[in-house]
């Protein structure tokens, strides 16, 4: 992926913006992120608040100037945003069309006439899937909800055997394919391929999403047996339009940046010459900028006219899209430049030369921190940005897939257990009327089964690989 050069931003990009030594680097280290969770957790404060002051917080720490300290923090910051900024932003694009034109009810609604008995937990798996690919987690969970009320309610299934397949299918997304942000900013960081990471992302999240779904979903059903809340269940997109997209050209609207972004990295593999203009064309359309804009584009006549909507309505759902996401680039912005903070203070380099004495494996490392990061902070993506940044010179002698490999192993780390100080946790309790022991004993659980199960795929690829 493209990224906006760090040597332009920052003042001393090369040299470490302090002389600590590893002890003081490591306290350094432990004392920013102490400083994040505390401010998220016991103060409630904002993310991206809370990432800007534990950044500045660990560059005191580590002993180096404040002034240096901010304009590293400004670069990441910077470099970040130019990176997946705008890749976000047209991923809730396109997400918003799908859902405001009842593109995302028609897979829905055809899959579900198709399915039933025992296929239906796969069938909830299969629409979160596919409908999580292009949205936000927690758009997923709402635009699903209603769904997986309705199914338990009218097939009279058990809510988990039908709820934590859907989760599992979103929650998947969410933690190993892009173009979701922890992803993007993953693959930014350690400079690995989008295409390649796609591709072995798929692979990965295939098995997982059928342990930690329909698989895991009969225990569930044993522990946990609650009814489907009925005041939960909200008006559906598509009860106030007169037409809808068909199921076929919504789902091939939804696939088509994925189908672009695939194309290249296969043609890069096969003609492997940046010459060839074939490969030239491929590079272009399969860059995940252009990818996500022509399916933005494509969207809008397929999904959005085909609802009825105007001008003037495409123009406001796009607008809508917009808002919601500003938080989201915050966070994901000051992530970054909390993790060019560590590099620059020299704690990349710290891990570099302290993992030569260990016998752990560098995506077994990877996706401890990320474990460690997501307990404390309760959030994916911070996570999964605080490991990347950590791990990033880990990836410089690695092959192409091995750096790929990386990524994943740090988005499986970052799904581990969410508990009490996670928005995530909250938003599926209350949705589907648990307890907090009723919640632990069955989301908690499943993102941990994802993460694990996801890990040790990651593991066993880069044996053969």
């Amino acid at each position: 992926m493209t990224r906006l050069s760090v040597e332009m931003l920052a003042a001393d990009p090369v040299e470490p913006i302090t002389s600590a030594g590893h002890a003081q680097l490591g306290i350094a280290v432990l004392a920013g992120i102490a400083v994040i969770v505390l401010l998220i957790t016991k103060f409630k404060l904002h993310a991206f608040l809370a990432l800007t002051i534990g950044s500045l917080a660990l560059g005191a720490f580590a002993g180096a100037p404040l002034d240096k300290a901010i304009t590293s923090f400004s670069a990441g910051l910077g470099s970040t945003v130019a990176g997946v900024g705008v890749l976000i932003a047209l991923g809730a694009i396109l997400g918003k069309l799908l859902a405001d034109s009842g593109g995302a009810d028609q897979i829905v609604d055809t899959i579900l006439a198709k399915a039933g008995g025992r296929s239906m937990p796969w069938a909830m798996v299969l629409i979160a899937s596919v409908i999580g690919l292009p949205l936000f987690f927690e758009v997923g969970i709402v635009l699903l909800i209603p769904v997986v009320l309705m199914v338990a309610k009218r097939g009279n299934y058990s809510l988990m055997r039908i709820g934590i397949p859907a989760l599992a299918g979103l929650s998947v997304m969410h933690g190993l394919i892009p173009p979701h942000p922890g992803p993007l900013v993953a693959i930014d960081a350690v400079d690995a391929n989008l295409g390649v990471t796609l591709a072995l992302g798929i692979l990965v999240a295939i098995p997982t999403v059928i342990i930690a779904g329909p698989v895991f979903s009969k225990y569930a059903a044993r522990w946990v047996d609650v009814p489907a809340p009925e005041k939960m269940i909200p008006q559906r997109a598509s009860e106030d339009l007169e037409t809808r997209p068909g199921f076929g050209v919504t789902i091939a609207t939804v696939l088509l940046p994925v189908v672009l972004m695939l194309a290249k990295a296969l043609v890069d593999i096969v003609v492997d010459d940046p010459t060839h203009m074939v490969q030239r064309v491929f590079d272009v359309i399969g860059s995940p900028l252009i990818a996500l804009l022509v399916a933005v584009i494509v969207a809008m006549f397929t999904l959005g006219r085909a609802a009825g909507f105007t001008k003037g309505r495409l123009s406001t759902t796009v607008e809508k899209s917009l808002g919601p996401i500003a938080g989201i680039l915050l966070i994901v912005g000051a992530g970054g430049g909390f993790k060019q903070t560590l590099i620059d203070c020299g704690v990349g380099q710290m891990i570099l030369d302290i993992s030569k004495d260990w016998s752990i494996p560098a995506l077994l490392l990877a996706w401890l921190i990320a474990v460690a990061i997501r307990l404390a902070t309760g959030s994916a993506t911070v996570a999964t940005i605080s490991a990347a940044g950590l791990v990033a010179p880990l990836a410089a002698d690695m092959s192409t897939t091995h750096t790929a490999l990386l990524v994943l192993a740090i988005g499986a780390g970052s799904l581990f257990f969410s508990h009490v100080n996670d928005a995530g946790f909250w938003l599926v309790k209350e949705y589907f009327g648990l307890s907090v022991g009723q919640t632990i004993k069955t989301w908690s659980v499943m993102e941990t089964i994802i993460s694990v199960v996801a890990g040790g795929l990651v593991l066993l690829l880069s044996l053969v690989i």
